[in-house]
């Protein structure tokens, strides 16, 4: 390989889509892609951050094994855009009445 072919290879990325992230209050890169189906997916796309979102998929974490949620079931789904929107739009999130967090 030549040093022009690689230099060809080596373009640079294009810059991340930012958004004014609803959950962290600042302007961050956005999710590449909408991350959930339907009109919630289409609003955490364009309101919330990668860096938000990570925080949200350890929550969701919790939320599956405290309610034993399945995620193929669609009572469940419900459940968790429901959980979801209260997360990012609304008043924030309450642990499952008796959750205790793991001790680290």
């Amino acid at each position: 390989m030549t040093d022009e072919h690689n230099s060809h290879n080596a373009a640079a990325a294009p810059a991340p889509r930012m958004v004014k992230c609803v959950k962290l209050g600042r302007e961050l890169p956005g999710l590449d892609r909408a991350p959930w189906k339907g009109a919630i997916g289409q609003r955490v796309f364009e309101n919330v951050s990668k860096e938000a979102w990570k925080g949200w998929v350890e929550h969701s974490k919790m939320l599956m094994n405290e309610f034993r949620l399945n995620p193929l079931d669609p009572r469940s789904q419900q459940i968790m855009e429901e959980q979801m929107e209260q997360y990012f739009f609304g008043e924030g999130v309450k642990a499952p009445e008796g959750y205790v967090p793991p001790k680290h």
